[in-house]
């Protein structure tokens, strides 16, 4: 079945958040990853009872010295010859610097093919949800990683270029690729105004350097759903692990590619045709398809619990509980449903495509 997918073999270490219910983090990007037939081992940086977006939760953060000794427990036991490594959700300064040694380590054991995919998890829509400290922790860090996934925010504030039009785009995808030497960069949400695209769109953007350092930019447009979901950004970051990797050993020149450090594409490549914009295509086709039917279910749901609850009291104290009572339904009923659509996970239909900007 596995050989069906044309996913190459992997291993992949995962350094995430988990939560014992619900779909974010590491519960959803190991899943995700295993679907596609990758070997994934977990370190989780949080263990929570659900997502913090429910407003209420239980757990623990782990820490720095934590992470450190559960990497130290796997070299021991020769469980460290992973192919590539996903870094997520990762709680303090200390901790982000923990991770960073890990990759740095992985990376200077000497295989050339050896890729890290870093989504620096800060905050998004202009705010921070990580302490201040985290954010110069990350850009100590973005160097070493091949491919990073920041959103829009997460872009600005690691370019420190404020993006409100295509050309300051640019200029923070150019700054991303030559200050910090990024290979890779995909920018997982942009909203900007722009006359070709209608207002309920949004981009992903994406772009492999040169030789010379300078951006190979493309964008994919796709439709946006007028919902909030968790665990989007997990999910992308974790299909883009095993997309990135398909794309590479499938391409046709696969051989002098795979040799490449950061698997950097020749010059000569046509933007469309990079392994990460093919990668971002069915990344986004996935996406898609599991929000659509994530979004379907979510309001099927929401007209039953609405049902069940009756109409909202009149008494402010009353109101106030039946509020907290609803939000932590459509919390529930707007977790991503993976299970049930394992073939969108495996064999999207392609439709979104990567245009050069």
């Amino acid at each position: 079945m596995y050989s069906e997918l044309s996913v190459p073999e992997t291993r992949v270490l995962s350094v995430a958040s988990h939560v014992v219910s619900g779909n974010v983090g590491n519960k959803i990007a190991v899943f995700t990853m295993q679907s596609l037939g990758c070997e994934v081992a977990a370190l989780n940086t949080v263990q929570f009872s659900n997502h913090t977006g429910y407003r209420q939760f239980k757990g623990t953060r782990v820490s720095a010295g934590e992470i450190s000794d559960l990497w130290e427990g796997l070299k021991q036991s020769h469980l460290d010859d992973f192919d590539m490594m996903l870094s997520g959700y990762i709680p303090g300064a200390e901790a982000v610097e923990a991770v960073g040694r890990i990759a740095r380590e992985l990376k200077a054991k000497g295989s050339k093919d050896f890729f890290w995919v870093l989504d620096p998890v800060m905050g998004d829509n202009g705010n921070l949800y990580v302490a201040q400290d985290v954010v110069p922790a990350y850009k100590g860090l973005v160097e070493f990683a091949d491919l990073i996934l920041p959103n829009q925010f997460e872009a600005e504030v690691l370019s420190e270029v404020k993006i409100v039009d295509l050309t300051s785009l640019t200029q923070a995808i150019e700054v991303l690729h030559t200050r910090f030497g990024v290979p890779h960069i995909v920018i997982t949400s942009v909203t900007l105004p722009h006359p070709d695209h209608p207002t309920k769109t949004m981009w992903v953007v994406g772009s492999t350097r040169t030789s010379s350092g300078k951006p190979r930019l493309f964008k994919i447009v796709f439709p946006a759903i007028d919902c909030y979901f968790s665990g989007t950004g997990d999910m992308f970051a974790a299909l883009m692990v095993a997309r990135m990797r398909q794309a590479v050993f499938s391409s046709p020149d696969h051989e002098t590619l795979k040799a490449q450090k950061s698997w950097v594409s020749d010059d000569s490549v046509e933007t469309s045709e990079l392994p990460l914009a093919k990668a971002a295509e069915k990344v986004l086709a996935t996406m898609h398809e599991i929000l659509t039917k994530t979004s379907a279910s979510m309001d099927a749901d929401m007209v039953k619990i609405k049902a069940a609850l009756g109409p909202e009291p009149a008494a402010d104290d009353e109101a106030a509980e039946y509020k907290r009572k609803m939000h932590l339904h459509k919390s529930k009923a707007a977790e991503l449903r993976l299970a049930r659509n394992l073939d969108s996970l495996r064999f999207p239909k392609v439709e979104l495509r990567a245009v050069p900007m």
